[in-house]
């Protein structure tokens, strides 16, 4: 391993750091952070991560982290690294479970539910448009359409969007300045930032350590770095192969003009069909500005 620390993206790595008794300090600053002290989490309790539906043919959900605090509210944590097309809908089945569990057999129920919080930390963009081009910070509850107030406050979907945070080390103010910094950049890092001194990254910093591993645990983290970056190398080669495609017709249409302006406008229109495609597909921004040399706000013009 070339890396000092692990990297939170993995399984293993996200697991070690938010998902384990042993350091649950660390997911309980990163809660408080999340809500900015509007949530403030004194402990929790893990929970079983795998659920199934109420039939035993049910289609089961396994949650990367899931963890209830000292008043009963429950809390799912998962690291996505994947765009996949029905993610919302797929957040939406996932806190069903722990809204059923909470239903109580037989007696007098009167219906009362705790506060249930899905959170999804993603290594991917997924909300495009010039609005959402810096926000990084999804919060959804559900809301009365005309007057805009939330309707019910206690089902809550919290979306972050890593690759947008772009913050450097001398920019960090908040806490979760300072933990989104280390969700994007704790791989990369060989020396713990002096920004980051609170105690809590003390820690974080001696378990991400992988020098320190057994070979056990060194073992696990390979295996999951090896499968993070089979991901990560199926989407590069999809997306170079959609970006070719788009190119070639694009080069086509630019030879149709005729004339050299005719070329030139071809090929500028060519990379705008690529980046409409690449859209379509729910591409990040950065990935087609990289890829069709664009530049961001060209790209967020093309949206249908």
């Amino acid at each position: 391993m070339t890396e000092r620390y692990i990297n939170p993206h993995t399984d293993f790595g996200f697991k070690r750091l938010f998902g384990s008794e042993f350091n649950k300090e660390l997911l309980v600053s990163f809660l408080n952070a999340l809500f900015h002290g509007e949530q403030t989490v004194r402990d929790i309790t893990y929970l079983n991560s795998e659920h199934l539906g109420d039939r035993s043919d049910a289609r089961r959900a396994i949650f990367d982290v899931y963890c209830t605090n000292e008043r009963g509210e429950k809390f799912i944590v998962e690291m996505q690294n994947v765009y996949q097309e029905f993610f919302k809908d797929r957040t939406i089945y996932y806190s069903t479970f722990p809204i059923r569990e909470q239903a109580q057999r037989g007696g007098d129920w009167d219906f009362h539910l705790n506060s249930v919080y899905t959170i999804g930390l993603l290594n991917f963009n997924f909300a495009e448009g010039e609005e959402n081009a810096r926000r990084w910070h999804h919060e959804v509850k559900l809301m009365e359409v005309d007057t805009h107030e939330v309707f019910y406050d206690k089902l809550t979907y919290i979306y972050v969007e890593i690759p947008k945070f772009n913050k450097s080390e001398d920019e960090l103010v908040t806490m979760y300045d300072k933990w989104m910094f280390v969700l994007k950049n704790l791989s990369r890092l060989m020396s713990r930032p002096a920004a980051l001194q609170e105690r809590v990254f003390t820690r974080l910093f001696e378990q991400a350590e992988i020098s320190k591993f057994n070979p056990q645990e060194l073992k696990s983290y390979e295996d999951s770095v090896n499968a993070y970056r089979d991901i990560v190398n199926a989407i590069k080669t999809a997306e170079k192969k959609k970006y070719a495609e788009g190119r070639a017709e694009g080069r086509a249409e630019g030879r149709a003009e005729g004339r050299a302006e005719g070329r030139a406008e071809g090929r500028a229109e060519g990379r705008a069909e690529v980046a409409r495609k690449m859209l379509r597909k729910g591409i990040g921004i950065d990935v087609i500005t990289e890829m069709t040399g664009l530049s961001a706000d060209e790209v967020v013009a093309l949206k249908d």
